[in-house]
């Protein structure tokens, strides 16, 4: 049975274009209580300003979002890293699944298709960080991720709360693959 929604990569172009609707999901995931960077005030031109700033970023980034009949509900971003000695590295950023998307398997989608353009970039080592206890962490633990610690009082929740996060990774290929190289 095919998902209620597509998950498909924006160009910058179209990123710029959607930075309503990725503002949208930002501050409802953030005024869901998501520790993903911004505080409780997080005002919608706010985030709007972060997607456009995202969508310039200009380091080859991908912008992957969730969609339906009615937009975007759902976005993550692979960046790829930028030290020298890291070319096969990248990092899983603002994975946010509005609150009317939730419960369909979009969080599962995006991180599938991320891995997917990760192998397309030639990145085979990922790495995110997620609040320590929260859903995520469930999700990317299923998802084969594996722990890698916890740092205590690393961020802040959106209300100001100290919380620990917990850093995983995922390694694409095995060393056997000729992409480990």
């Amino acid at each position: 049975m095919q998902p209620p929604f597509r998950i498909r990569r924006l160009t910058p172009d179209e990123a710029r274009t959607a930075a309503p609707a990725l503002a949208e999901v930002l501050t409802d995931c953030v005024a869901g209580g998501a520790s993903v960077s911004f505080m409780a005030d997080l005002t919608l031109a706010d985030a709007e300003a972060f997607w456009r700033g995202e969508a310039d970023a200009g380091d080859g980034r991908a912008i992957l979002v969730a969609e339906d009949a009615a937009g975007i509900f759902g976005v993550a971003q692979l960046i790829p890293a930028w030290p020298p000695n890291q070319p096969h590295r990248a990092d899983v950023s603002k994975m946010l699944v509005h609150r009317r998307g939730r419960r369909l398997g979009v969080a599962r989608a995006l991180m599938t298709a991320l891995e997917d353009e990760a192998r397309a970039m030639g990145r085979w080592l990922l790495v995110l960080d997620t609040v320590t206890g929260g859903a995520a962490e469930q999700l990317y633990a299923g998802l084969g991720w594996t722990r890698a610690g916890v740092v205590e009082d690393f961020a802040l929740m959106p209300d100001g709360a100290l919380c620990a996060t917990t850093f995983f990774f995922k390694r694409l290929a095995a060393k056997e693959d000729p992409a480990w190289a």
